[in-house]
């Protein structure tokens, strides 16, 4: 039985942190039993923001492919490329671009969103506005079915739902309107008790050396209430806490939160439970890491040959999609 495709991506935009380890890639790495799942790493969005210093796209991608395989992502089981190295999705942007209202572009709930939230960065361009047109090129490229998202994402890929229906109706039946595939993304909180993010400098970064790892842990904020031991807390007010519902068994969160509210647990003896589980996850990561960063040879072996695959499908899709719109 053919199995449905998924499709998503991830911006080489910096280093991968926790918070997008178990946010997102955990979930890539369930799914890709299930499902015909295309990973690919997205150098050309990365430029939609950071086009004005684009030398860390290349180190960036290298460090996001090692993530990808580090986190348990099976080139036998799912295709994994570079967005650039498959020319086709700027063709189908360009070619979307003409039938692609402006007014939606605007209407696109991070357009603004972003805008506010980097206002050094000059974002007045009409690569910032197309970025939900080149992402839905992106998807429908491939004609997946599904796109990972969690709940509070779903409106921005209606834009794509209405792109490919309006290709659909001017020219030919070709594209899938994709659909959510709906996921848990836990919110991860940062050593400083705020949303997890490399604009924060709050992250733990999978790349981060062991002892790194331990010291970040060891110095988060914990309950303000609790300035000695011998202080009573309440755990939900402690970000460390936070991690525990995350990393630590449901045994574990009764313990630590009992010994909050009683002080019967101080916060250093809290966060070793924490660093204990919290390595649990990552020390087969940083094995992986270390054999792919002193053997990158299998790590292009492995972009070239997803890249190939997802061209093919691609330049399949390009085929159906020039001749609809009467182009040779």
């Amino acid at each position: 039985m053919k199995k449905e495709r998924v499709l998503s991506g991830m911006q080489s935009s910096g280093k991968l942190h926790i918070g997008n380890l178990v946010g997102a890639l955990s979930n890539w790495v369930k799914i890709q039993d299930t499902y015909d799942c295309y990973y690919f790493v997205a150098d050309w969005h990365s430029l939609t923001t950071g086009y004005a210093d684009p030398s860390y796209i290349k180190d960036s991608t290298k460090d996001l492919l090692i993530n990808f395989l580090a986190a348990g992502l099976d080139p036998e089981k799912c295709t994994i490329f570079i967005q650039s190295r498959v020319r086709e999705h700027a063709e189908l942007h360009l070619l979307l671009s003409m039938i692609t209202p402006l007014g939606w572009l605007e209407r696109v709930p991070t357009y603004k969103e972003k805008q506010q939230e980097l206002k050094e960065r000059d974002l007045s361009t009409y690569g910032f506005l197309g970025y939900p047109l080149l992402q839905t090129a992106d998807i429908i490229l491939y004609r997946a079915k599904y796109v990972p998202v969690g709940i509070d994402q779903v409106p921005h890929l209606e834009i794509s739902r209405e792109i490919a229906r309006r290709f659909n109706y001017l020219y030919k039946e070709i594209f899938l309107e994709p659909e959510a595939l709906l996921t848990e993304f836990p919110k991860v909180v940062g050593v400083d008790g705020r949303k997890m993010s490399k604009t924060y400098e709050n992250a733990i970064y999978l790349s981060d050396d062991p002892k790194v790892v331990e010291q970040k842990l060891r110095t988060m904020v914990t309950d303000p209430a609790r300035v000695k031991k011998t202080d009573k807390g309440d755990p939900e007010l402690s970000p460390v806490y936070q991690l525990h519902k995350i990393f630590s068994s449901k045994e574990e969160q009764d313990e630590v939160a009992a010994g909050c509210r009683t002080a019967g647990i101080g916060c250093i003896d809290c966060k070793k439970i924490l660093i204990k589980n919290v390595f649990k996850v990552m020390e087969p990561i940083w094995t992986k890491r270390n054999e792919l960063l002193h053997n990158p040879d299998i790590l292009h072996d492995i972009a070239d040959r997803g890249t190939a695959k997802a061209k093919k499908v691609a330049e399949e899709t390009m085929q159906l999609v020039r001749e609809a719109m009467g182009l040779y």
